[in-house]
């Protein structure tokens, strides 16, 4: 029995010696595992942390860009030097579409593009056969008037003689007077209608309005000239373009949020696309009362101080706004 119960006590494991076998075996979890554990976890959040609060890196500098127009829209904006810039176009405050005041069909088109006019210079004719025989009409009707006024008057005055010595009654006295004020009003009318046959003739030569450059030549000879369209489309309503180039002047957009910078007279360098390296001296000479919301600009009207020949209309330019000390605050 005593050597049973020995080999009993034999076969049971203490509780102190499992653990430092199972330390040693690697069958479970080591004493220092869940302390390096933690540690390893705490290192691998802070890392992360300090990663995700890193602050970003500035972005690259870029130099705010000069003012480029395009067919949609202008833009303005600040230089590097904090000058305000925009862009615009060449235009012409006096300009017109030469038409006829009637209706002709055109014998003489005397101007081609290019081509300098003078106020006053006939640069067309019309046809004015309708236009003489109306006027040759009026003046028959003018000379026949005349006469007839004449001989009205011839009637009152003999029936006036007559009445004073007492041989025509007072009824003749008064139908001679009206007849002869029917005669002076018909031959007032018959006049009034050569005038005006005669200022229709006017309107087939056709005469430039103002000086200019002609920059578009709409009809050839032979083609109807109306002053109203037609429907078919085989009327024209224009001869030509005439532009006065002493009117050139620049208009631009200017962005609502830098329009205080910009004031009347205030001094302005200009440069045209078509030549870079030549800049042209300016000034403002209004801002316009009104602002586009679409494109939430305002537009300012520009003058050259010094007109040069190769500045024209319609061509694409970009101005610097100068400050001064005589800028308003």
């Amino acid at each position: 029995m005593n050597d049973r119960s020995d080999q009993l006590r034999s076969l049971r494991i203490e509780r102190s010696s499992a653990d430092d076998q199972g330390e040693d075996s690697g069958g479970g979890m080591p004493r220092w595992a869940m302390p390096a554990g933690i540690a390893i976890a705490a290192l691998i959040v802070g890392g992360l942390g300090a990663w995700f609060l890193k602050p970003a890196p500035p972005a690259p500098a870029q130099a705010p860009a000069e003012a480029s127009t395009s067919a949609a829209t202008n833009a303005s904006g600040s230089t590097a030097s904090g000058s305000l810039v925009a862009s615009g176009y060449v235009v012409a405050r006096r300009e017109a579409t030469v038409a006829s005041e009637t209706t002709g069909r055109l014998i003489e088109v005397r101007v081609e593009e290019g081509q300098h006019v003078r106020r006053g210079e006939v640069i067309a004719v019309l046809s004015p056969t309708l236009a003489r025989a109306e006027f040759a009409s009026a003046q028959a009707r003018a000379v026949a008037a005349d006469a007839n006024l004449s001989e009205a008057q011839r009637q009152l005055e003999r029936t006036r003689t007559l009445r004073q010595q007492g041989f025509a009654s007072e009824a003749a006295l008064t139908g001679a007077q009206s007849a002869y004020d029917a005669a002076a009003a018909t031959r007032n009318a018959a006049h009034a209608d050569a005038t005006s046959a005669s200022a229709r003739l006017g309107y087939f030569q056709i005469r430039a309005p103002f000086d200019g450059v002609v920059v578009d030549k709409a009809a050839q000879v032979g083609e109807m000239i109306s002053p109203l369209s037609a429907g078919g489309g085989f009327t024209r309503t224009g001869i030509c373009t005439i532009v006065d180039m002493s009117s050139l002047e620049i208009e631009v957009d200017v962005s609502e949020s830098y329009i205080a910078r910009v004031h009347e007279g205030q001094r302005v360098e200009a440069t045209l696309d078509a030549y870079p390296d030549q800049t042209f001296p300016a000034h403002v000479i209004a801002t316009i009362p009104s602002a586009d919301r679409s494109r939430a600009t305002v537009r300012v009207r520009i003058g050259f101080d010094h007109l040069d020949p190769r500045i024209l209309p319609e061509m694409a330019i970009s101005v610097r706004f100068l400050a001064d000390d005589s800028a308003p605050h």
